[in-house]
């Protein structure tokens, strides 16, 4: 979500030149735990709430704070372009990252060992991939953990035996896996044909006002959610600028 919010910010900076925001990436648990802190005014994040994390923000804010939805995504499996295996199940991909599938020839490709990426534990894709997907069970020992979903792009991009995830914004030298045959994209991520679909959070510890509500205000606009779609993500609703 790095650089969604950071494209977001950029845009809205050039609306209203007089405002400064800063972004800082780190994942959704460092972002949400600036906001426990009170070292940020918006947290954003790819996951709901833990209950620890929801019950620390109850007793210092006194409240669960707001969520507000700021777009829906897709997330993608991505493979190496040659790679001939290009369409997976949900069971297969929890095999895989569990290590209970180890080599691309059960799955009908070549005979080569399967090289794992994942986010760090910190990311709310992590999370999110090992709750939904992995139905909480550990992640394979041998899986590589990169720090970005850009990472996990470039490692992909230049070998041919690995898979890895992240949102659908990433195109460079990779390929965007079905999933039960159905394609990752704009169409089926809105009406949740496509299995793996997430909405996208922005977290305040109050109702926001001043500045901080006038950005909320302004990534749910019309001009926000077309900075959006231009990022790879999709809009909360239709939206034609």
């Amino acid at each position: 979500m790095f650089e969604l919010t950071s494209n977001l910010a950029e845009a809205y900076m050039k609306e209203y030149p007089g405002i400064s925001l800063h972004v800082e990436g780190g994942g959704t648990a460092e972002g949400i735990k600036a906001l426990l802190n009170n070292k940020t005014d918006i947290c954003t994040a790819s996951r709901n709430l833990k209950p620890e994390e929801a019950k620390r923000l109850a007793d210092y804010y006194g409240s669960l704070g707001l969520v507000f939805l700021i777009a829906k995504d897709g997330l993608s499996i991505y493979v190496n372009p040659s790679n001939p295996v290009k369409d997976f199940n949900l069971q297969q991909l929890k095999d895989i990252y569990t290590g209970k599938i180890s080599n691309w020839r059960a799955l009908g490709g070549e005979d080569t060992s399967i090289i794992t990426v994942t986010r760090n534990p910190n990311s709310g894709t992590y999370f999110y991939f090992k709750e939904h997907i992995m139905e909480d069970e550990n992640y394979s020992s041998s899986a590589i953990v990169a720090a970005t979903t850009k990472e996990i792009v470039n490692f992909v991009s230049k070998n041919t035996n690995a898979i890895g995830y992240g949102g659908m914004g990433y195109k460079e030298n990779i390929f965007h896996a079905k999933i039960n045959g159905i394609e990752p994209n704009e169409e089926n991520v809105r009406n949740d044909t496509y299995p793996i679909t997430r909405y996208l959070h922005f977290f305040t510890t109050k109702s926001p006002g001043g500045v901080v509500k006038n950005f909320i205000d302004w990534v749910l606009s019309p001009a926000g959610q077309n900075v959006v779609r231009k990022s790879g993500y999709i809009p909360l609703w239709e939206n034609k600028l």
